[in-house]
């Protein structure tokens, strides 16, 4: 946006220090006058002159106003003149000591602006108002490095996922362009297969992008009820498995999005299923309430993982070790759009393997009315 060129906050402060030094002086004055200059009068008598009015004995004068306003005045109007250009080179000096790293900081935006993010103000010294602005801006700039960061990996990810099928697709239609002859049955149903990846593999972008913009509308939604939700769909499939699941806990209020809340529960309780024990395994889904906080955890048996590997699996298309192509293993995204709807909702996720294998996550949210 364009914008006519106007003073600068330097020359600002400046003028404002000078004029402060120069109504303190002229206000100074004014006590002067006020308090003493008034109580002398304009023309003062001699008692020792003759009765005819002649002037007395000689040096017997004594000065009057107009004697003190004479000798007074000049030297007033010299020391306002000094104050006035004291108070402009001392403004000058101290407004650029002041405004020193308000420069700093606009020199990092700038080059935030230009595409470098890594750069930092660091501003040395103790607390103050312009060391709050450049520690939040730096803060700032960590945040949004990392979010660049995370998004560049995570469009390289995702270009990655999908060109697998497409290229899955390309391969079938020339084999199939090749070969005419052949039965177009089973071509159909692995292109059906492939196609039914890439879309999933779609929505859940797309479901992830809804819940980083955080474009959804919040209301009262109780955890118990839809972890209940969650265990009754995906109960065929953990019986499939051979796999127990254990629902417990106490109503849970907390306040957000019922169908994102929802797609966060489901996609850890198919988390716990799909990467569990080959049979015989247990997925324990609790909800609970804390000071300010509603918790949901969901726990499932399953191999030891090393706190390296859990560290990761909350990253896009990262599935850890031995879960990249097993059955129902979804896209890659299901414990990062978690993430990211915890995130959107202000509250925290956290991951730990548990001792005896398998994994345990907690997500933390606001309760209701806190």
């Amino acid at each position: 946006m364009a914008r006519a060129p106007g003073w600068s906050v330097r020359l600002k402060l400046t003028l404002s220090y000078a004029a402060c030094i120069m109504l303190t002086g002229v206000l100074l004055l004014a006590v002067v006058w006020l308090f003493l200059l008034r109580y002398i009068p304009w023309v003062i008598v001699d008692p020792r002159t003759r009765r005819d009015g002649s002037p007395g004995l000689p040096g017997t004068g004594v000065p009057d106003r107009s004697d003190l306003l004479i000798a007074f005045g000049p030297k007033a109007a010299a020391m306002l003149v000094f104050l006035l250009l004291f108070g402009l080179v001392a403004g000058w000096i101290l407004a650029g000591a002041m405004l020193a790293p308000l420069a700093r900081i606009t020199h990092a935006t700038r080059m935030a602006a230009n595409g470098s993010l890594a750069h930092r103000i660091q501003l040395e010294g103790r607390t103050d108002e312009f060391r709050e602005l450049a520690d939040a801006f730096d803060t700032m700039l960590a945040q949004l490095e990392a979010h660049v960061a995370e998004q560049q990996r995570f469009a390289a990810n995702a270009s990655h996922e999908l060109r697998t099928p497409l290229a899955i697709t390309q391969t079938l239609l020339d084999v199939a362009r090749n070969d005419p002859d052949r039965d177009n049955g089973e071509l159909v149903e692995r292109l059906h297969f492939v196609n039914t990846r890439a879309i999933d593999l779609t929505e859940a972008m797309l479901l992830l992008s809804r819940a980083d913009q955080r474009s959804f509308t919040r209301g009262h939604v109780d955890l118990s009820l839809i972890a209940e939700e969650a265990t009754e769909t995906l109960l065929p499939l953990a019986e499939k498995r051979g796999l127990t699941i254990e629902t417990s806990g106490d109503p849970t209020p907390t306040i957000g999005s019922h169908a994102l809340l929802q797609q966060l529960t489901t996609n850890l309780v198919h988390n716990a299923i799909v990467h569990n024990l080959p049979d015989q395994g247990t997925v324990w889904v609790t909800t609970s309430v804390r000071p300010e906080a509603a918790v949901l955890t969901v726990e499932n048996t399953g191999e030891k993982l090393t706190p390296q590997v859990v560290s990761t699996l909350v990253e896009p298309f990262q599935r850890g070790t031995g879960r990249i192509r097993t059955d129902h293993a979804g896209v890659g995204l299901g414990l990062a759009i978690v993430k990211s709807i915890t995130r959107a909702h202000d509250g925290t996720l956290t991951l730990t393997p548990r001792p005896g294998g398998g994994l345990r996550v907690t997500v933390q949210l606001p309760a209701a009315g806190s």
